[in-house]
């Protein structure tokens, strides 16, 4: 490959300078690569007045800003953004670029990938440094991808072997937010932005945005449903225990599909990922793409009337049954405990 470059870059995302909470958390786990690759972790910051946000990124390991600044550049737009990145890769050639599968993080990583051949894979749930041998050779320090594949049946565990830049895009949730004890005395390095007539091509008339109003990420109690609840009425169920406990309700694809929830509320990798103190799953089988969204919480509670379903490899604690039985139940003992 003749790269000597061995830097993990994290494309940070903002808004109104208002930072992505994925890129953090892509810093914290380019740190690691980092640290695996010995190279150095690099944040890429591309805006308007974003000095005071490339020196935020020293306090999850970068060590080095690269900041393009310029007011043409407050809002994303494609064009100017992916050329911008283009001309810095080709420049610089990094080992790795992690971007957040978020609504701009899938518009931009693509462009940049086909534009440098270089290698990427979409909603990552790991990403670790191996040495590999494909194909009767040797690679050395590859990034392994990882993702669930087939419709979740496996893991996969994707390499780009004969390329220099490795990309990955993921979700935001998946990787732990580490901030360190003392930030790192890093320095900002400004590139200076040159205007070409094709950034014009595409202009913003207006932008409307609507916050989400569920939080699921900052909940400590989760009750979340599955398709085996059944119908709406049985879902109502995890409402009501959920209230009781002063917890959040979610529920997985399937929940979603058939209409019980909101897909603000899904949890699992095309939702959002959850750590929180109890996981109580009810009527949830436990497919990987759903696992991948919650088996870090710190206590899982599955009810599943199948005793082989996949939720009971994770959970701390099964319950085998119908969890519209078994609910009232629990919301039974709680009020009594709460008298």
């Amino acid at each position: 490959m003749g790269n000597t470059n061995r830097d993990v870059w994290v494309f940070i995302e903002q808004r109104n300078g208002k930072p992505a909470d994925v890129s953090f958390e892509l810093l914290s786990k380019g740190r690691k690569l980092a640290e695996s690759l010995k190279g150095s972790l690099k944040a890429i910051v591309i805006g308007s007045g974003v000095k005071k946000l490339a020196a935020e990124t020293f306090k999850y390991g970068a060590v080095e800003a690269i900041t393009i600044d310029h007011p043409a550049l407050e809002h994303y737009r494609t064009l100017p953004y992916s050329r911008i990145l283009n001309e810095l890769v080709e420049k610089f050639s990094p080992r790795v670029i992690l971007y957040g599968a978020t609504v701009i993080g899938r518009d931009l990583a693509p462009r940049v990938a086909s534009h440098t051949k270089s290698g990427l894979t979409a909603d990552c749930t790991d990403l670790q440094i191996s040495d590999v041998k494909y194909l009767k050779q040797d690679y050395a320090d590859l990034l392994l991808q990882i993702r669930p594949a087939f419709g979740g049946n496996i893991i996969a565990t994707i390499i780009s072997p004969d390329i220099t830049t490795q990309m990955a895009t993921v979700r935001e949730g998946v990787m732990r937010l580490e901030p360190l004890d003392h930030h790192v005395d890093g320095k900002i390095t400004e590139y200076p932005y040159v205007h070409d007539p094709l950034d014009e091509l595409v202009k913003i008339i207006e932008q409307h945005r609507q916050e989400n109003k569920v939080n699921l990420k900052a909940a400590p109690i989760i009750v979340a449903g599955g398709y085996g609840m059944g119908n709406k009425e049985n879902f109502k169920l995890i409402s009501d225990l959920a209230n009781l406990l002063g917890g959040e309700v979610a529920g997985s694809r399937a929940a979603v599909d058939a209409g019980f929830i909101h897909a603000d509320r899904q949890v699992g990798q095309t939702g959002v990922t959850v750590r929180p103190k109890l996981y109580i799953a009810c009527g949830i089988s436990g497919a990987i793409q759903h696992r991948a969204g919650m088996n870090e919480s710190n206590k899982i509670i599955a009810i599943n009337t199948d005793p082989d379903a996949p939720i009971f490899g994770v959970a701390h604690y099964g319950i085998i049954g119908d969890a519209a039985q078994i609910i009232p139940m629990f919301i039974n003992v709680f009020k009594q405990k709460l008298r």
